[in-house]
């Protein structure tokens, strides 16, 4: 591990005077360092493991010979800390990683504020804090050190998805369609690290010559349940009521719960829904108001076509029964979301 910098040794001087220095804002993941303290907070593991992997890569970019320790905070002994910060013998630099800080048990509290106030030479500490408030004070006196923070929110808007989606085909030099884009969001969206691998499935699978397009994804993808229950949407807002009547009674009779069904009826339904009433303007410009991505506008708009506001209205009056019933309202959840569909497909053209 390369010596520490300047500003890293400012730190350390900082945290054994008592004198305070501003808070960073947050560190990009492609932006991490091996630094003496690095907090790595939020909800989404697969974005901390990545953070956790770019602080030892860069460690072993200056020291090859760089080891990784681990602590869990929540089954923490005292003085362990200590141990493995203490230098080897074979010398070498260490990266720590604490993981379950916001389970702390006390005495790892105090022995890492206590660290804090002298980081041992030649160690990165990451602590990792999934959200709450135990150890709120530790990362905070952390913050104020100067330690570089890698905030790894939860990843739970599908443009965000279709975000990270791009993104993973761009660092890997590959890529992927818009409309693909959606139809994998569509089809495996529901968990991040579902999400990443998919891709790394379509990038490995795939031959560098072939484009990636929706015939792709379904191809590999169109099985799964959530871009079944996409399907039956597509449908339905375009009216076409058998095919959707058929669509879902496939998916039922192959094991597709009512709920996510609903759900995926209920995402088609508002964006159309959000699109009318922005009215008219440039994709990009609604989009950012939206909170969607400038193709799902593009899409809602030639989905709006033989849709009126009444009939929209009644979509949505017929989603929220819909909704009430499969979540325990009603009698007869496979009846409720059968007749939604119908609803949905003959609202499209009602005036």
């Amino acid at each position: 591990m390369p010596p520490a910098s300047g500003r890293q040794a400012t730190r350390r001087a900082s945290s054994r005077t008592g004198a305070k220095a501003p808070s960073r804002p947050p560190v990009p993941l492609d932006q991490v360092t091996a630094e003496p303290v690095v907090l790595v907070t939020g909800g989404e593991d697969l974005l901390a493991d990545r953070a956790v992997t770019a602080v030892v890569t860069a460690a072993r970019r200056g020291d090859p010979e760089t080891r990784v320790e681990r602590l869990d905070a929540a089954a923490y002994e005292a003085g362990r800390l200590t141990t493995v910060t203490s230098p080897s013998l074979f010398g070498g630099g260490v990266v720590v990683v604490a993981s379950g800080v916001e389970h702390a048990v006390d005495a790892f509290v105090t022995d890492a504020t206590a660290y804090l106030a002298d980081p041992a030479p030649e160690v990165s500490l990451v602590l990792r804090h999934s959200g709450g408030q135990r150890a709120k004070a530790l990362l905070d006196l952390a913050r104020s050190s100067g330690a570089p923070e890698v905030a790894c929110a939860p990843v739970t808007r599908d443009e965000d998805k279709a975000s990270f989606v791009v993104e993973e085909f761009r660092r890997a030099g590959r890529r992927i369609a818009p409309a693909a884009v959606r139809a994998l969001v569509d089809a495996v969206g529901s968990d991040l690290r579902e999400l990443a691998a998919s891709c790394a499935q379509l990038v490995a699978d795939v031959d560098e010559g072939e484009r990636i397009d929706t015939d792709v994804v379904e191809r590999y993808f169109g099985g799964r349940v959530e871009a079944t229950g996409f399907r039956v949407a597509d449908a339905a807002v375009a009216g076409q009521a058998d095919l959707a009547l058929g669509l879902l009674r496939h998916a039922l009779a192959t094991g597709a719960d009512p709920v996510p069904l609903v759900a995926a009826l209920a995402v088609k339904v508002r964006a159309l829904a959000k699109v009318s009433a922005a009215g008219r303007g440039r994709s990009a410009n609604l989009a950012k108001e939206l909170g969607m991505a400038p193709w799902q506008v593009d899409r809602a708009r030639r989905e709006l076509t033989g849709w009126a506001e009444e009939g929209l209205a009644d979509a949505v009056l017929a989603l929220a029964e819909a909704d009430t019933a499969v979540k325990g309202g009603g009698r007869d959840p496979v009846f409720a979301v059968e007749r939604a569909v119908l609803t949905i497909a003959r609202a499209r053209g009602a005036r």
